[in-house]
């Protein structure tokens, strides 16, 4: 969500946005614009809120630890939207969220679970547990050893490469959500659920194709209808959290071979696009 300030701007406040700003003329500048710190500001706020959730897990309230990720995901979706909209795009902005999602969709659901069930096999609950912390943090350091990679054939195509951090995070707890919506005891049988973790833990660094927000552009025909089934979803988020939340991570799950379906049609495109150019 970052890019680096040129060399005529103020490193602190990103690009210029407006004509009646004050362009930086080398001085030093007193004080610092409000819209420079409300995004990082989300994103501190993402931190602690997943952070938080650790705190709730230890105290047995599984529930609110729950939400606090799914929170916590919220404000890290909004935080590079909101860096871009006033223009306070920052690599210090962009390092500062990926230590955030490190910490709150990595190592904060990874100890939540651990907690919640897989403290029942010791050795192979934490194992399971590392694993997911792990991998997590070596997907956001892909990321941002990319951040100035020109060919990304994913990210070019308006895809995705793995699981994103904060959608692992929210697909893990599926068992969780569940065990809440049911009562069923087997949804936190430890076996389970470490096989679990470790099969989201791989989805994250794995290189397939996931769809993406821009890969996903419904008809201009059905616009209407979109917007009443989103405002549905959210009533039944208020109503019926816990079910609901199981069939929007069970969506995501049986969408993900639409994604590479979508990625391999794309990619022989390029190819024979490719072999057709004159040498």
């Amino acid at each position: 969500m970052s890019v680096e300030p040129k060399h005529d701007e103020d490193p602190r406040i990103g690009p210029k946005s407006a004509e009646d700003e004050t362009p930086f003329t080398g001085r030093r500048i007193k004080g610092l614009p409000l819209r420079a710190v409300v995004p990082n500001a989300i994103t501190a706020a993402a931190l602690c809120s997943g952070l938080t959730g650790i705190k709730f897990a230890i105290s047995g309230d599984w529930s609110a630890a729950i939400l606090a990720i799914i929170l916590a995901g919220v404000l890290d979706g909004i935080d590079g939207r909101i860096a871009r909209l006033l223009k306070a795009q920052s690599r210090f902005g962009a390092e500062l969220d990926s230590l955030a999602d490190s910490l709150s969709f990595g190592m904060a659901p990874a100890i939540i679970f651990y907690l919640w069930t897989l403290q029942d096999l010791p050795r192979v609950g934490w194992f399971a547990s590392l694993a997911f912390a792990i991998c997590c943090a070596l997907r956001l350091a892909r990321f941002n050893a990319q951040i100035d990679t020109d060919e990304q054939p994913h990210k070019s195509a308006g895809f995705l490469t793995g699981i994103p951090a904060p959608v692992a995070a929210g697909v893990a707890f599926l068992p969780f959500y569940l065990w809440m919506a049911t009562g069923f005891a087997e949804f936190r049988d430890p076996w389970l659920n470490a096989a679990w973790m470790l099969a989201i833990a791989f989805l994250m660094i794995s290189n397939i194709a996931t769809l993406s927000w821009t890969s996903i552009r419904p008809r201009r025909n059905v616009r209407l209808e979109l917007i009443a089934f989103i405002g549905l979803l959210f009533t039944a988020l208020l109503m019926e959290p816990w079910w609901t939340l199981s069939v929007i991570c069970a969506g995501y799950l049986a969408l993900m071979p639409l994604g590479v379906i979508r990625y391999s049609k794309i990619k022989r495109q390029r190819a024979n696009a490719a072999s057709n150019l004159p040498d």
